[in-house]
């Protein structure tokens, strides 16, 4: 299992609006984030979708539609990396029927893979971006 890079882009995508007091152009973000600025706007259009952001097209610039301590982790990933009803993992598709493990293996192992998932994503749920916003400010405290 892997999950995309676009919900850590995405994170700190929305850390650096919520830190910084001006409204900031995909390629501002793009030089912090250091990727090209066509991934930045993508991501942004997810997260535009989902209600995290507003985007100002031109040097408008993006900020927060709602308050940091409102948008948790989940929120972000389910904006940039999963569709819910998908699921995030993903068993083999035709596993031989006619031998007994075959064909009893991904209702098994569905079990547990749909414990772990929602173990992940009440993690994620617990988490703010108030909060990684907080503990990246503490970072550049501690080494100022």
């Amino acid at each position: 299992m892997r999950i995309s890079s676009k919900f850590s882009v995405a994170v700190h995508m929305l850390t650096l609006i919520n830190v910084r007091t001006d409204l900031l152009t995909s390629e501002q973000i793009a030089d912090s984030v250091n990727i090209n600025p066509v991934i930045i706007r993508q991501i942004s259009s997810l997260l535009k979708r989902a209600g995290l952001i507003k985007v100002k097209r031109g040097t408008g610039g993006a900020s927060l539609l709602k308050e940091p301590a409102d948008i948790s982790l989940y929120d972000i990933f389910i904006a940039v990396d999963v569709v819910p009803d998908d699921g995030l993992f993903h068993t083999h598709e035709n596993p031989n029927p006619n031998c007994w493990v075959g064909s009893n293996i991904n209702e098994i192992l569905g079990l547990f893979l749909l414990k772990a998932q929602h173990a992940m994503e009440e993690i994620l749920r617990d988490v703010s971006l108030e909060e990684i916003t907080g503990l990246i400010k503490q970072k550049k405290h501690a080494s100022s």
